[in-house]
């Protein structure tokens, strides 16, 4: 299998995707359904506004009617509607959402009239046409819409959306049950107490962060030491998970045993190696079960590798499987802040620092260089023989959410 050339980014992508079916589906309050996916497309079970409101404070006269004196023989205010009709010469004192009366056609703004008493008459202008203040029944969506399509994420608006169209719940897929398993003889669990020999298990808890940015179910065994038997233990205490994440022994040397670990169990290796950088040893497996394949992704174990992995890879597999209609992320275009070396034959996914207008490339790039990774909100996507870049170069970069910039 090493002498298999690494995948391109798109074609690896293509085929962890294809590996995985949205699970199944569950119906959720829309108020804890924040971060979830449609699992089916939102129709509206109600027309909003159901009925023509008034979209500002003012008086209510009919469209035929615009010159004005008028008598005020009412009030419409919201949820307390008048039951008057209004007729020539007359007008209804109306609010900001209120419902519009029968026969009325125009809404004149409070600040263009004078009022006397019940007497009113105008001394501004009228609305351009008559009907501009007005919030015509239907405007948002009517009952039978589709106001979300399939797959569509569900934040603030859209549980406002749901609730406007009539909706208490939502159907979504149930949380993917994630094991994500540290591997190696040199992790400690404990930052504060470690030996020469020993470096923190971070890489654990920076996944488990990042797929908790999801709806999920995820959990961290491990450390794990480098030993064929305590890597099979691990894999079978997360034989009911959906998805296995091991971040480190993914690569080809002599304490690399995620490979052999996978055969152990039973597991069958899709893909090794994808052609980028960092992160070329990235692994994809899959282990039967009743329920549908076990997809197992073994990351490189430095830092860096590991979250660049985890974002173009781990996420787009969680998001799949909450069934989102695009769960790949996409790139923006920006200018370079600054010059950039050349690439090399590989691919590669620089640390850098947008400010909205340009993006700057972080000095340090190396693959275990933790502290510029998180000083950076995005990754530059430069190709494989890139020529060496200036300032207001074009590039093309991904936007990471990563905590300590905006």
């Amino acid at each position: 299998m090493g002498k298999v050339p690494p995948l391109p980014l798109e074609e690896a992508q293509t085929r962890l995707l294809a590996l995985a079916s949205p699970l199944a589906i569950e119906q959720l309050d829309v108020e804890h359904s924040v971060g979830r996916y449609l699992a089916e497309p939102l129709c509206a079970m109600r027309t909003q506004p159901a009925a023509d409101l008034s979209a500002m404070d003012g008086y209510a006269v009919r469209d035929d009617d615009l010159a004005g004196p008028w008598s005020v023989i009412g009030e419409s205010a919201a949820g307390h509607p008048c039951g008057n009709a209004v007729e020539r010469g007359q007008a209804i004192r109306i609010a900001t959402g209120a419902l519009l009366p029968q026969s009325a056609g125009c809404v004149i703004l409070q600040e263009d009239i004078t009022r006397s008493a019940n007497d009113i008459t105008l001394h501004g202008q009228l609305p351009v046409p008559p009907s501009k203040h007005i919030r015509r029944k239907g405007l948002d969506f009517a009952n039978g819409d589709t106001v979300l399509p399939l797959g569509s994420r569900i934040g603030p608006a859209q549980v406002a959306l749901a609730i406007s169209a009539g909706h208490a719940q939502l159907p979504v897929r149930r949380p993917p049950r994630i094991a994500i398993i540290d591997s190696g003889d040199e992790l400690s669990n404990n930052p504060e107490r470690l030996a020469e020999h020993q470096i923190p298990a971070s890489n654990g808890a920076m996944l488990l962060a990042m797929v908790n940015s999801l709806a999920c179910d995820a959990h961290r065994i491990g450390p794990v030491a480098d030993k064929l038997n305590a890597l099979t233990d691990a894999f079978a205490e997360a034989a009911d998970c959906d998805i296995i994440v091991t971040s480190g022994g993914a690569s080809v040397g002599d304490h690399d045993l995620v490979r052999p670990a996978l055969e152990a169990v039973g597991a069958q290796i899709d893909f090794w190696r994808i052609a980028i950088k960092p992160g070329k040893p990235l692994l994809v497996a899959t282990r039967q079960r009743a329920e549908g394949p076990q997809i197992i992704l073994g990351l490189p174990g430095n830092p860096v590798s590991s979250h660049v992995t985890a974002y173009l890879f781990l996420l787009p597999l969680v998001r799949t499987l909450l069934g989102a209609a695009a769960p790949v992320p996409k790139r923006f275009l920006s200018r370079l802040g600054g010059p950039v070396r050349a690439n090399g034959k590989r691919r590669e996914f620089l640390r850098g620092v947008w400010d909205g207008q340009s993006i700057t490339v972080q000095t340090v790039q190396d693959s275990g260089a933790l502290a510029s990774l998180a000083a950076s909100n995005v990754l530059i996507d430069r190709p494989a023989q890139a020529p060496a870049g200036q300032s207001g170069d074009e590039v093309f970069a991904y936007l990471l959410q990563n905590g300590g910039i905006a």
